[in-house]
């Protein structure tokens, strides 16, 4: 799997969009819609009406990247559909992206050594 290495936020638009749009669009629907900023180093994860296919746009300090995935299978794991986004851990994003259920991915607790 090819992830970001960094610490970035990572956002999900959880109602389809049309996937004939490309970067300029979605940082569109980003700026317009959700008011967040495109070119903040964050990651932005867009579904199609299929659940199988998934974008994201990520802006590196110099231009945007988009990414594209089709996956086999059932398709992706997808937030009930509702207006706006939703915000995922690292670790969410890693199984969503994988095609696993990220909503059962939850942190851990940190724990305290015990004395020996």
């Amino acid at each position: 799997m090819i992830t970001p290495t960094g610490n970035f936020k990572f956002y999900v638009a959880t109602k389809p969009v049309d996937f004939r749009k490309g970067m300029d669009g979605l940082a569109a629907i980003i700026l317009n819609e959700f008011d967040l900023d495109p070119f903040s180093g964050a990651v932005f994860i867009f579904r199609s009406k299929r659940a199988d296919r998934l974008k994201l746009i990520v802006w590196d300090g110099t231009g945007l990247i988009m990414t594209y995935k089709r996956i086999e299978g059932k398709g992706f794991e997808w937030p009930r559909m509702t207006d706006g986004v939703i915000d995922l851990t690292r670790a969410q994003f890693e199984a969503l992206f994988e095609g696993l259920d990220w909503k059962r991915v939850t942190p851990r607790g940190t724990r305290r050594p015990v004395a020996a």
